[in-house]
Protein backbone atom coordinates (compact mmCIF):
# COMPACT_ATOMS: atom_id res chain seq x y z
CA UNK A 1 0.00 0.00 0.00
CA UNK A 2 1.29 3.21 -0.85
CA UNK A 3 1.98 6.20 1.46
CA UNK A 4 -0.99 7.71 0.25
CA UNK A 5 -3.44 5.31 0.79
CA UNK A 6 -1.71 4.48 3.99
CA UNK A 7 -2.71 8.21 5.12
CA UNK A 8 -6.41 7.52 3.73
CA UNK A 9 -6.93 5.08 5.60
CA UNK A 10 -5.54 6.74 8.96
CA UNK A 11 -7.68 9.30 8.18
CA UNK A 12 -10.65 7.11 7.76
CA UNK A 13 -10.03 5.15 11.04
CA UNK A 14 -9.90 8.98 12.50
CA UNK A 15 -12.99 9.74 11.40
CA UNK A 16 -15.10 7.08 12.00
CA UNK A 17 -13.55 6.84 15.58
CA UNK A 18 -14.71 10.22 16.05
CA UNK A 19 -18.11 9.63 14.62
CA UNK A 20 -18.80 6.98 17.24
CA UNK A 21 -17.90 8.82 20.54
CA UNK A 22 -20.78 9.66 22.72
CA UNK A 23 -19.62 13.00 23.66
CA UNK A 24 -19.14 15.62 21.47
CA UNK A 25 -15.82 16.34 19.82
CA UNK A 26 -13.82 19.27 17.71
CA UNK A 27 -10.38 20.20 17.45
CA UNK A 28 -8.36 23.33 16.58
CA UNK A 29 -4.85 24.02 15.28
CA UNK A 30 -2.46 26.62 16.79
CA UNK A 31 -3.97 29.07 15.21
CA UNK A 32 -7.73 28.12 16.01
CA UNK A 33 -8.87 26.72 13.50
CA UNK A 34 -11.33 23.82 13.43
CA UNK A 35 -10.01 20.79 12.21
CA UNK A 36 -12.05 17.88 13.21
CA UNK A 37 -15.99 18.08 14.36
CA UNK A 38 -18.24 15.38 15.33
CA UNK A 39 -21.26 13.63 14.47
CA UNK A 40 -22.31 14.43 18.19
CA UNK A 41 -21.29 18.05 18.29
CA UNK A 42 -23.48 18.56 15.22
CA UNK A 43 -26.43 16.83 16.75
CA UNK A 44 -26.22 19.26 19.65
CA UNK A 45 -25.32 22.29 18.02
CA UNK A 46 -26.82 21.49 14.51
CA UNK A 47 -23.69 22.89 12.40
CA UNK A 48 -22.20 19.89 10.23
CA UNK A 49 -18.82 19.47 9.99
CA UNK A 50 -18.48 20.81 6.41
CA UNK A 51 -19.99 23.92 7.68
CA UNK A 52 -17.81 23.80 10.74
CA UNK A 53 -14.37 22.57 9.45
CA UNK A 54 -12.05 25.50 8.63
CA UNK A 55 -13.54 28.23 10.29
CA UNK A 56 -11.49 30.35 12.72
CA UNK A 57 -12.72 29.82 16.23
CA UNK A 58 -16.53 30.17 17.05
CA UNK A 59 -16.88 34.21 16.00
CA UNK A 60 -20.01 34.75 13.60
CA UNK A 61 -21.57 31.41 13.77
CA UNK A 62 -21.17 28.77 17.05
CA UNK A 63 -20.93 31.79 19.75
CA UNK A 64 -22.46 35.60 19.93
CA UNK A 65 -19.78 38.17 19.29
CA UNK A 66 -19.73 39.46 22.29
CA UNK A 67 -18.42 35.93 23.93
CA UNK A 68 -16.36 34.62 21.01
CA UNK A 69 -13.25 36.01 21.95
CA UNK A 70 -13.42 34.82 25.60
CA UNK A 71 -14.62 31.15 24.18
CA UNK A 72 -11.51 31.04 22.23
CA UNK A 73 -9.02 32.75 24.34
CA UNK A 74 -10.15 30.18 27.17
CA UNK A 75 -10.23 27.33 24.83
CA UNK A 76 -6.76 27.58 23.66
CA UNK A 77 -5.55 28.87 26.37
CA UNK A 78 -5.41 24.81 27.08
CA UNK A 79 -2.24 24.57 24.73
CA UNK A 80 0.00 26.14 27.52
CA UNK A 81 -0.70 24.54 30.51
CA UNK A 82 -0.82 20.28 31.41
CA UNK A 83 -3.88 18.49 31.69
CA UNK A 84 -7.62 19.11 31.29
CA UNK A 85 -9.40 22.52 31.40
CA UNK A 86 -12.77 22.53 32.53
CA UNK A 87 -14.92 25.18 31.29
CA UNK A 88 -18.79 26.29 30.77
CA UNK A 89 -19.75 28.13 27.75
CA UNK A 90 -23.25 29.31 26.06
CA UNK A 91 -22.72 28.61 22.13
CA UNK A 92 -25.53 28.84 19.55
CA UNK A 93 -27.03 26.09 17.48
CA UNK A 94 -27.48 26.96 13.97
CA UNK A 95 -31.58 27.51 14.05
CA UNK A 96 -30.11 30.54 16.53
CA UNK A 97 -30.85 28.93 19.88
CA UNK A 98 -28.37 28.41 22.78
CA UNK A 99 -26.76 25.70 24.39
CA UNK A 100 -25.13 25.59 27.52
CA UNK A 101 -22.36 23.31 27.08
CA UNK A 102 -19.54 21.83 29.44
CA UNK A 103 -16.24 21.70 28.03
CA UNK A 104 -13.03 19.73 28.73
CA UNK A 105 -10.00 20.59 26.98
CA UNK A 106 -6.45 19.78 26.39
CA UNK A 107 -3.38 20.92 24.08
CA UNK A 108 -2.12 18.62 21.40
CA UNK A 109 1.92 18.50 20.92
CA UNK A 110 3.35 18.30 17.81
CA UNK A 111 6.04 16.23 16.87
CA UNK A 112 8.46 18.54 17.94
CA UNK A 113 6.69 18.61 21.13
CA UNK A 114 5.45 22.53 20.87
CA UNK A 115 1.81 23.03 20.93
CA UNK A 116 0.03 22.06 17.48
CA UNK A 117 -3.47 22.76 18.65
CA UNK A 118 -6.36 21.80 20.95
CA UNK A 119 -9.25 19.26 21.11
CA UNK A 120 -12.68 19.77 23.18
CA UNK A 121 -14.81 17.76 24.58
CA UNK A 122 -18.15 18.78 25.24
CA UNK A 123 -21.62 18.12 26.39
CA UNK A 124 -25.16 19.93 27.29
CA UNK A 125 -24.54 21.20 30.91
CA UNK A 126 -27.99 19.11 31.80
CA UNK A 127 -26.82 15.75 30.67
CA UNK A 128 -23.68 16.24 32.11
CA UNK A 129 -25.16 17.08 35.54
CA UNK A 130 -27.39 13.79 34.81
CA UNK A 131 -24.69 11.59 34.48
CA UNK A 132 -22.74 13.33 37.59
CA UNK A 133 -26.08 12.73 39.67
CA UNK A 134 -26.04 9.21 38.69
CA UNK A 135 -22.77 8.81 40.08
CA UNK A 136 -23.46 10.46 42.95
CA UNK A 137 -26.81 8.68 43.79
CA UNK A 138 -24.53 5.38 42.53
CA UNK A 139 -21.30 6.32 45.23
CA UNK A 140 -24.14 7.16 48.06
CA UNK A 141 -25.82 4.22 47.76
CA UNK A 142 -23.02 1.76 48.27
CA UNK A 143 -21.41 4.06 51.22
CA UNK A 144 -24.27 5.78 53.05
CA UNK A 145 -27.52 4.58 52.40
CA UNK A 146 -29.54 3.54 55.23
CA UNK A 147 -30.70 0.61 53.91
CA UNK A 148 -28.86 -2.86 51.98
CA UNK A 149 -27.81 -2.48 48.66
CA UNK A 150 -26.41 -5.23 46.43
CA UNK A 151 -25.53 -5.82 43.28
CA UNK A 152 -26.01 -9.49 42.23
CA UNK A 153 -24.45 -10.54 38.93
CA UNK A 154 -26.53 -13.15 36.56
CA UNK A 155 -25.02 -16.50 38.18
CA UNK A 156 -26.70 -14.64 41.61
CA UNK A 157 -23.72 -13.73 43.16
CA UNK A 158 -22.96 -10.29 44.88
CA UNK A 159 -21.09 -8.32 42.67
CA UNK A 160 -21.09 -4.96 44.43
CA UNK A 161 -21.89 -4.85 48.13
CA UNK A 162 -22.35 -1.37 50.14
CA UNK A 163 -21.78 -0.71 54.27
CA UNK A 164 -25.31 -1.45 55.22
CA UNK A 165 -25.60 -4.85 53.54
CA UNK A 166 -22.05 -5.89 54.81
CA UNK A 167 -23.11 -5.72 58.57
CA UNK A 168 -26.51 -7.07 57.92
CA UNK A 169 -24.38 -10.21 56.71
CA UNK A 170 -21.99 -9.78 59.23
CA UNK A 171 -18.70 -9.65 57.34
CA UNK A 172 -16.89 -7.24 55.03
CA UNK A 173 -17.89 -5.62 51.81
CA UNK A 174 -14.80 -7.82 50.16
CA UNK A 175 -15.24 -11.12 51.86
CA UNK A 176 -19.25 -11.30 50.30
CA UNK A 177 -18.21 -10.56 47.15
CA UNK A 178 -18.50 -13.58 44.34
CA UNK A 179 -19.96 -16.60 47.18
CA UNK A 180 -22.64 -18.34 46.40
CA UNK A 181 -25.97 -17.03 48.49
CA UNK A 182 -26.26 -20.57 50.15
CA UNK A 183 -23.09 -19.94 51.54
CA UNK A 184 -24.46 -16.85 53.33
CA UNK A 185 -28.11 -17.67 54.07
CA UNK A 186 -29.13 -21.04 56.11
CA UNK A 187 -32.90 -20.35 55.40
CA UNK A 188 -34.78 -18.58 52.67
CA UNK A 189 -31.64 -18.62 49.56
CA UNK A 190 -34.22 -20.72 47.58
CA UNK A 191 -37.18 -17.89 48.11
CA UNK A 192 -34.37 -15.09 47.67
CA UNK A 193 -32.70 -17.15 44.22
CA UNK A 194 -36.67 -17.58 42.88
CA UNK A 195 -37.22 -14.17 43.50
CA UNK A 196 -34.10 -12.94 41.87
CA UNK A 197 -34.52 -15.45 38.87
CA UNK A 198 -37.84 -14.18 38.01
CA UNK A 199 -36.34 -10.41 38.37
CA UNK A 200 -33.95 -11.65 35.23
CA UNK A 201 -36.29 -13.16 33.26
CA UNK A 202 -39.61 -11.04 34.05
CA UNK A 203 -38.88 -7.91 35.43
CA UNK A 204 -38.69 -5.87 38.86
CA UNK A 205 -41.92 -7.21 40.94
CA UNK A 206 -44.70 -4.09 41.36
CA UNK A 207 -44.45 -4.45 45.31
CA UNK A 208 -41.83 -4.90 48.13
CA UNK A 209 -41.38 -8.38 49.25
CA UNK A 210 -40.67 -9.55 52.39
CA UNK A 211 -38.33 -12.25 52.75
CA UNK A 212 -37.43 -14.20 56.36
CA UNK A 213 -34.44 -15.46 56.03
CA UNK A 214 -31.24 -17.16 58.50
CA UNK A 215 -28.00 -15.35 58.15
CA UNK A 216 -24.76 -17.13 58.79
CA UNK A 217 -22.83 -14.55 60.57
CA UNK A 218 -19.27 -15.27 62.87
CA UNK A 219 -21.72 -14.62 66.07
CA UNK A 220 -24.14 -17.65 64.54
CA UNK A 221 -26.80 -17.97 62.94
CA UNK A 222 -29.58 -14.93 62.93
CA UNK A 223 -33.21 -14.87 61.54
CA UNK A 224 -34.29 -11.63 60.09
CA UNK A 225 -37.12 -10.54 57.98
CA UNK A 226 -35.76 -8.16 54.94
CA UNK A 227 -38.15 -6.32 53.35
CA UNK A 228 -36.53 -6.00 49.44
CA UNK A 229 -37.21 -4.05 46.47
CA UNK A 230 -35.67 -5.55 43.04
CA UNK A 231 -34.48 -4.04 39.79
CA UNK A 232 -33.21 -5.43 36.93
CA UNK A 233 -30.37 -4.14 35.33
CA UNK A 234 -29.67 -4.01 31.89
CA UNK A 235 -26.91 -1.85 29.67
CA UNK A 236 -27.51 0.71 27.67
CA UNK A 237 -24.72 0.24 25.55
CA UNK A 238 -26.51 -2.49 23.84
CA UNK A 239 -28.72 -2.67 20.84
CA UNK A 240 -31.05 -4.99 22.41
CA UNK A 241 -31.51 -5.05 26.73
CA UNK A 242 -28.58 -7.30 27.87
CA UNK A 243 -28.91 -8.19 31.73
CA UNK A 244 -26.36 -7.59 34.20
CA UNK A 245 -27.94 -8.49 37.34
CA UNK A 246 -30.18 -7.23 39.36
CA UNK A 247 -29.66 -4.76 41.72
CA UNK A 248 -31.43 -6.12 45.45
CA UNK A 249 -32.53 -3.13 48.15
CA UNK A 250 -33.60 -4.27 51.60
CA UNK A 251 -34.68 -3.30 54.79
CA UNK A 252 -34.28 -4.72 58.17
CA UNK A 253 -37.79 -4.89 59.33
CA UNK A 254 -37.61 -8.11 61.89
CA UNK A 255 -38.10 -6.42 65.25
CA UNK A 256 -41.74 -4.56 63.81
CA UNK A 257 -42.62 -7.72 61.54
CA UNK A 258 -41.73 -9.98 64.81
CA UNK A 259 -43.92 -7.25 67.23
CA UNK A 260 -46.73 -7.63 64.70
CA UNK A 261 -46.47 -11.66 64.52
CA UNK A 262 -46.37 -11.68 68.71
CA UNK A 263 -49.47 -9.81 68.64
CA UNK A 264 -51.33 -11.69 66.28
CA UNK A 265 -49.95 -15.08 68.30
CA UNK A 266 -51.13 -13.78 71.63
CA UNK A 267 -54.55 -12.53 70.09
CA UNK A 268 -55.31 -16.19 68.59
CA UNK A 269 -54.35 -18.16 71.59
CA UNK A 270 -56.56 -15.74 73.99
CA UNK A 271 -59.24 -16.55 71.52
CA UNK A 272 -58.68 -19.57 71.91
CA UNK A 273 -58.90 -19.89 75.50
CA UNK A 274 -61.81 -18.18 75.93
CA UNK A 275 -63.72 -21.12 73.05
CA UNK A 276 -62.11 -23.58 75.07
CA UNK A 277 -63.44 -22.13 78.03
CA UNK A 278 -67.32 -22.14 76.38
CA UNK A 279 -66.70 -25.58 74.93
CA UNK A 280 -65.74 -27.00 77.78
CA UNK A 281 -68.27 -25.15 80.01
CA UNK A 282 -70.96 -27.45 78.06
CA UNK A 283 -69.35 -30.74 79.08
CA UNK A 284 -71.22 -32.64 81.89
CA UNK A 285 -67.74 -34.85 82.10
CA UNK A 286 -65.10 -32.62 83.59
CA UNK A 287 -62.54 -35.48 81.58
CA UNK A 288 -64.48 -34.73 78.36
CA UNK A 289 -63.64 -30.98 78.96
CA UNK A 290 -59.96 -31.92 79.50
CA UNK A 291 -59.95 -33.19 76.18
CA UNK A 292 -62.26 -30.12 74.79
CA UNK A 293 -59.44 -28.05 76.21
CA UNK A 294 -56.86 -30.14 74.53
CA UNK A 295 -57.68 -29.97 71.32
CA UNK A 296 -58.41 -26.32 71.40
CA UNK A 297 -54.66 -26.00 72.79
CA UNK A 298 -53.20 -27.99 70.15
CA UNK A 299 -54.41 -25.63 67.03
CA UNK A 300 -51.41 -23.65 65.74
CA UNK A 301 -49.05 -25.12 69.13
CA UNK A 302 -48.29 -28.49 69.15
CA UNK A 303 -48.82 -31.50 67.15
CA UNK A 304 -49.28 -33.73 70.32
CA UNK A 305 -50.49 -33.65 73.85
CA UNK A 306 -51.14 -36.20 76.44
CA UNK A 307 -52.34 -35.43 80.51
CA UNK A 308 -50.59 -37.40 82.67
CA UNK A 309 -52.18 -37.62 86.56
CA UNK A 310 -50.83 -38.71 89.87
CA UNK A 311 -53.03 -41.84 91.03
CA UNK A 312 -51.93 -43.03 94.57
CA UNK A 313 -54.43 -46.26 93.39
CA UNK A 314 -51.04 -47.08 90.91
CA UNK A 315 -48.93 -46.15 93.87
CA UNK A 316 -48.18 -42.65 93.10
CA UNK A 317 -47.33 -43.43 89.41
CA UNK A 318 -48.27 -40.97 86.54
CA UNK A 319 -51.37 -42.40 84.42
CA UNK A 320 -52.09 -41.11 80.69
CA UNK A 321 -55.85 -39.57 80.97
CA UNK A 322 -56.14 -37.64 77.66
CA UNK A 323 -53.64 -37.88 74.92
CA UNK A 324 -54.18 -37.15 71.40
CA UNK A 325 -53.96 -39.98 68.39
CA UNK A 326 -50.05 -41.38 68.69
CA UNK A 327 -50.23 -41.91 64.89
CA UNK A 328 -50.78 -38.32 63.78
CA UNK A 329 -51.74 -35.36 64.73
CA UNK A 330 -54.84 -35.04 65.93
CA UNK A 331 -57.95 -34.28 68.33
CA UNK A 332 -57.27 -35.66 71.93
CA UNK A 333 -59.09 -38.34 73.39
CA UNK A 334 -59.87 -39.87 76.38
CA UNK A 335 -58.33 -43.04 77.87
CA UNK A 336 -59.32 -45.19 80.66
CA UNK A 337 -58.79 -43.52 84.21
CA UNK A 338 -59.47 -46.23 86.52
CA UNK A 339 -57.32 -49.19 86.68
CA UNK A 340 -55.14 -47.63 83.91
CA UNK A 341 -51.30 -48.64 83.47
CA UNK A 342 -49.13 -46.57 84.97
CA UNK A 343 -46.98 -44.45 82.37
CA UNK A 344 -43.33 -45.69 81.86
CA UNK A 345 -41.16 -42.43 82.63
CA UNK A 346 -37.86 -43.12 83.01
CA UNK A 347 -35.89 -41.57 85.76
CA UNK A 348 -34.95 -37.73 84.70
CA UNK A 349 -37.89 -37.58 82.20
CA UNK A 350 -38.83 -34.02 81.55
CA UNK A 351 -42.32 -34.43 83.16
CA UNK A 352 -40.58 -35.13 85.87
CA UNK A 353 -38.07 -32.13 86.11
CA UNK A 354 -40.77 -30.13 85.49
CA UNK A 355 -43.07 -31.92 88.68
CA UNK A 356 -39.54 -31.24 90.96
CA UNK A 357 -39.41 -28.04 89.91
CA UNK A 358 -43.13 -27.15 89.44
CA UNK A 359 -42.55 -25.39 86.36
CA UNK A 360 -42.51 -26.07 82.22
CA UNK A 361 -39.53 -27.48 81.13
CA UNK A 362 -38.75 -27.42 77.66
CA UNK A 363 -36.22 -30.00 75.58
CA UNK A 364 -35.41 -30.78 71.80
CA UNK A 365 -34.11 -33.52 70.37
CA UNK A 366 -29.95 -33.22 70.47
CA UNK A 367 -27.88 -32.94 67.03
CA UNK A 368 -27.02 -36.48 65.52
CA UNK A 369 -29.54 -38.32 67.93
CA UNK A 370 -32.26 -39.98 66.11
CA UNK A 371 -35.87 -41.69 66.38
CA UNK A 372 -34.46 -43.26 69.79
CA UNK A 373 -34.50 -40.00 71.48
CA UNK A 374 -38.58 -39.69 71.47
CA UNK A 375 -38.78 -43.52 72.10
CA UNK A 376 -36.73 -43.79 75.12
CA UNK A 377 -39.46 -40.95 76.15
CA UNK A 378 -42.36 -42.50 75.59
CA UNK A 379 -43.30 -40.27 72.75
CA UNK A 380 -44.69 -40.63 69.29
CA UNK A 381 -41.74 -41.23 66.47
CA UNK A 382 -40.71 -38.17 64.89
CA UNK A 383 -41.23 -36.09 68.09
CA UNK A 384 -38.01 -33.21 68.21
CA UNK A 385 -39.53 -30.80 70.15
CA UNK A 386 -41.45 -31.16 73.82
CA UNK A 387 -42.95 -29.15 76.56
CA UNK A 388 -43.83 -30.62 79.75
CA UNK A 389 -45.58 -28.04 82.59
CA UNK A 390 -47.52 -28.67 85.78
CA UNK A 391 -51.00 -29.15 86.59
CA UNK A 392 -52.05 -27.47 90.06
CA UNK A 393 -55.38 -26.83 91.75
CA UNK A 394 -55.80 -25.82 95.51
CA UNK A 395 -51.88 -26.01 96.24
CA UNK A 396 -51.33 -29.32 95.04
CA UNK A 397 -49.95 -30.94 91.96
CA UNK A 398 -52.11 -32.98 90.35
CA UNK A 399 -50.14 -33.92 87.70
CA UNK A 400 -48.39 -32.78 84.08
CA UNK A 401 -49.32 -31.61 80.54
CA UNK A 402 -46.62 -32.50 77.79
CA UNK A 403 -47.12 -30.74 74.31
CA UNK A 404 -45.01 -32.08 71.35
CA UNK A 405 -43.54 -30.76 68.13
CA UNK A 406 -42.06 -32.37 65.19
CA UNK A 407 -38.99 -31.95 63.58
CA UNK A 408 -40.57 -29.50 60.72
CA UNK A 409 -41.60 -26.78 63.56
CA UNK A 410 -39.37 -24.43 65.75
CA UNK A 411 -38.85 -25.37 69.45
CA UNK A 412 -40.79 -24.06 72.27
CA UNK A 413 -39.81 -20.64 73.50
CA UNK A 414 -40.81 -18.90 76.49
CA UNK A 415 -44.04 -17.13 74.83
CA UNK A 416 -44.95 -21.11 74.30
CA UNK A 417 -44.13 -22.38 77.84
CA UNK A 418 -46.06 -19.55 79.30
CA UNK A 419 -49.09 -20.56 77.19
CA UNK A 420 -48.74 -23.91 77.93
CA UNK A 421 -48.86 -22.76 81.44
CA UNK A 422 -52.41 -20.55 81.21
CA UNK A 423 -53.18 -23.99 79.60
CA UNK A 424 -52.45 -26.39 82.14
CA UNK A 425 -54.12 -24.37 84.78
CA UNK A 426 -57.60 -24.86 83.16
CA UNK A 427 -57.03 -28.51 82.65
CA UNK A 428 -55.88 -28.88 86.21
CA UNK A 429 -59.32 -27.54 87.12
CA UNK A 430 -60.94 -30.36 84.92
CA UNK A 431 -59.01 -32.90 86.47
CA UNK A 432 -59.68 -31.96 90.29
CA UNK A 433 -63.30 -31.98 89.15
CA UNK A 434 -62.89 -35.42 87.87
CA UNK A 435 -60.97 -36.66 90.57
CA UNK A 436 -63.90 -35.24 92.90
CA UNK A 437 -66.29 -37.80 90.81
CA UNK A 438 -63.72 -41.02 90.40
CA UNK A 439 -63.46 -40.03 86.89
CA UNK A 440 -59.61 -39.19 87.12
CA UNK A 441 -58.49 -41.53 89.72
CA UNK A 442 -57.46 -40.10 93.50
CA UNK A 443 -55.72 -37.27 92.62
CA UNK A 444 -56.79 -34.85 95.03
CA UNK A 445 -56.16 -36.92 97.75
CA UNK A 446 -52.63 -37.21 96.80
CA UNK A 447 -49.32 -36.97 98.30
CA UNK A 448 -46.21 -37.93 98.82
CA UNK A 449 -43.12 -35.99 96.17
CA UNK A 450 -45.72 -34.15 93.85
CA UNK A 451 -47.99 -33.01 96.47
Amino acid sequence: MSASGRGETTDDLLAALLDGMDAALCAFDADGVVTHWNREAERILGWTAAEAVGRRGFAGWAARAADAQDVENRLMAAQDVPGRQVHEFALLTKDGGRVLVRTQSAGVPGADGKPAGVYCAFSEVHAQIDLERSIALSEALMDDASWGVVLVDVDLRPAVVNTHAARAFGMGRTALLGRPLGELLSQGVEELEGALQHVLAEGAPPAPVELWVSVRTPEGVRRRCWRSGFLRLASPLAEEPVPLGVGWLFQDITEARQAQLDTAQLRFRSNQLHRAGRAAAECEDPAEATAVRLEFALAGFADHAFVDVVDVVAGERLVRVAASPSGAAGPARLVPGPGAIPVRYGPGHPVFQALDRIGPVRTSVPRGEGEGWAGARQWPPGTAHALCTVLRSRGRTLGALTFLRGPYRQAFDRADAAYAEEVAARVAEDVALAALSGGTGDAEGASGPYR
